[in-house]
């Protein structure tokens, strides 16, 4: 039978130019994007009955975040080209064969290669099996690479390494990066970084290679044993280092190294497509992960899963693939059993009888059950709602606070009320210093003055992951400039226990069976935002507008919704807390009584 890939949509993680469809030379032809989505999205890819199936509406916001990664790349590939001098050898992205483009420039030893697209490859020896190896599927064929990488290094044998661009943060603060500082691209002047330590992102790790893997199957690779033969540089968004990655270290469980992953991840991924492409059994059923928020396959997963009420649909992660190998496939089957009872198997890190309340909460359509029959949450005379608003990892451009005083005004207090502390200059700017200054100086001043005048005080949030990063992260941004506070000031903050996370709250106290998220939990305390398309995905389009970005003018009104979006965040906030004090979280059922 005729293989024939249907969907070529993961081709565009790599940068390479779709292809029509048609049958590869050995079978399936993958990217490197395949290695880091659901196994069931892979299926759903290259099975030809699905095509027919539910799919998602296209979403603006991937659309832009796809096209912003474009043009950084293109940014990037402009700054190289203009000082690297005779050895740099762009492939034209118009070229009409860029694989040959690519390779006439491997042949004339160009130093370093922008643009480059490799051959399609048949792996030339079988990878490893796969740590959790697929059912074996007789008779079928196998399959083959296509990629490209951003830009490829010539080491001194004649070899060649990746290098990728992306836009994302690459490093974190800490040390122990090997990098090298743009524009050099050399691996070998790489040096340890004292400031900086890699952010091991699985997408790049994985591309990189796959990149590798391509390499070798086309005889471009370094020879065995070179000196960084086997690493893979990688440009975020700060664009001002590569960070290199030994893809042969062995940082995985096992341990294996990232090679010894990817090659188990692409056997996987080949055995799963070339069975949904060819009509085989299935070798990848449908289960609820984080990827299913932005997957275009989601609806055709949705409908499959609530049709037989599958167990991630509660129950996710290791605690769902557990259950499901002890035969408890279904909510229902879980709901049956009796929480007190022996668990059918180990359940590391999860209640047994948290996860059988969740089952029954969720077959009876309720958001949320109580664990215990009063929530306790601190409450203070003073207390402040914060809630950040950032544009990808480019900056927090707003900084929004409610203040309220439950025990009661005093003479000198300023009015209760939303404060938005905000940039409207697009970021990263220096702007950010000014606004997030503003920000602290005034939440430092409204706590002092509670100490000052006898009263307590509380700062509430929802998830402090974010808010905790861009407070750290600002305060080292902008250190020495004024009204920044020192980090140590800003981690003492974060220490304090009256800087309070209402998620950790609602985790401890609540069993939320669909999900913890602000916007979920909020309307059980009786609060709804006033934009009926609030949500942070939308947000990144309208500060598009609000800054004018795009070459377009600054939209005020854009502006307008941003802060009224941020200003109903801290409000829900605070009527959530508001809530789960008052006699009415008595309405909600008891986990024990269901």
């Amino acid at each position: 039978m005729a293989v024939t890939t249907l969907r070529t949509v993961t081709a565009t993680a790599d940068h390479v130019p779709a292809q029509a469809p048609g049958a590869g030379p050995a079978g399936v032809v993958l990217d490197a994007s395949a290695t880091t989505h659901c196994r069931r999205r892979i299926h759903l890819d290259h099975d030809p009955s699905a095509a027919a199936g539910p799919q998602a509406l296209p979403d603006p916001s991937s659309a832009q975040r796809l096209a912003d990664a474009a043009e950084h790349r293109v940014r990037i590939g402009a700054h190289l080209g203009r000082v690297a001098g005779a050895g740099w050898r762009a492939v034209p992205t118009d070229a009409p064969d860029r694989v040959a483009a690519t390779a006439a420039a491997v042949a004339a030893g160009a130093p370093l290669i922008w643009g480059a697209v490799l051959p399609r490859s048949i792996p030339t020896a079988p990878p490893g099996p796969p740590s959790d190896p697929p059912p074996a599927v007789p008779g079928l064929p196998g399959g083959a690479r296509r990629g490209g990488a951003e830009l490829l290094v010539r080491l001194p044998d004649g070899g060649y390494v990746p290098v990728i661009v992306v836009r994302h943060r690459v490093t974190d603060p800490g040390s122990g990066a090997l990098t090298s500082s743009l524009p050099e691209t050399d691996p070998r002047r790489a040096v340890t970084d004292p400031a900086r330590r890699p952010r091991t992102q699985t997408r790049d790790l994985m591309r990189l290679a796959h990149l590798h893997r391509m390499l070798e199957d086309a005889g471009w690779a370094a020879r065995p044993g070179e000196p960084f033969g086997r690493h893979g540089g990688v440009v975020g968004l700060d664009a001002d280092v590569v960070v290199w990655h030994d893809l042969a270290a062995e940082h995985w469980p096992g341990p294996r190294s990232t090679l010894a992953e990817y090659d188990a991840r692409f056997a996987d991924r080949v055995a799963v497509a070339t069975a949904a492409a060819t009509g085989a059994p299935a070798l990848a059923r449908p289960s609820r992960v984080m990827e299913c928020r932005r997957c275009p396959w989601w609806p055709t997963c949705e409908a499959e899963l609530a049709r037989e009420q599958d167990i991630s649909l509660v129950v996710r992660g290791d605690a769902a693939t557990a259950l499901r190998a002890a035969g408890i496939t279904t909510v229902a089957r879980l709901a049956a059993l009796h929480p007190s009872a022996e668990p059918p198997v180990p359940m590391a890190g999860v209640s047994f009888p948290d996860l059988v309340a969740l089952a029954r909460a969720w077959q009876r359509g309720l958001m949320v059950v109580r664990r215990v029959p009063s929530v306790a949450v601190r409450r203070a005379d003073v207390e402040v709602d914060v809630d950040m608003e950032s544009f990808g990892e480019s900056g927090a451009y707003l900084w929004g606070a409610l203040l309220t005083r439950p025990g009661g005004t005093l003479p000198g207090d300023e009015p209760d009320g939303y404060r938005g502390f905000a940039t409207w200059e697009p970021v990263p700017t220096l702007d950010e210093a000014r606004s997030f200054a503003a920000f602290w100086t005034w939440l430092i001043g409204v706590r002092d003055r509670a100490a000052a005048t006898g009263r307590t005080f509380a700062a509430y949030c929802y998830n402090e992951q974010a808010e905790n990063r861009w407070l750290l992260a600002s305060a080292r941004r902008f250190a020495g400039r004024p009204g920044i506070p020192d980090v140590a000031e800003v981690e003492a903050f974060i220490a304090d226990d009256r800087w309070i996370d209402l998620f950790a709250v609602v985790g401890e106290w609540f069993l939320c069976a669909h999900g913890k998220g602000l916007k979920r939990i909020a309307p059980a305390a009786g609060f709804a935002w006033r934009d009926l398309e609030a949500g942070g995905e939308n947000s990144m389009r309208w500060y598009r507008d609000a800054v004018g970005m795009d070459d377009a003018a600054p939209d005020p009104t854009q502006r307008g919704r941003l802060l009224e979006y941020n200003a109903d965040d801290v409000a829900a906030t605070r009527a959530l807390r508001e809530w789960m004090t008052s006699p009415a979280i008595e309405e909600v059922p008891l986990a024990a009584d269901l």
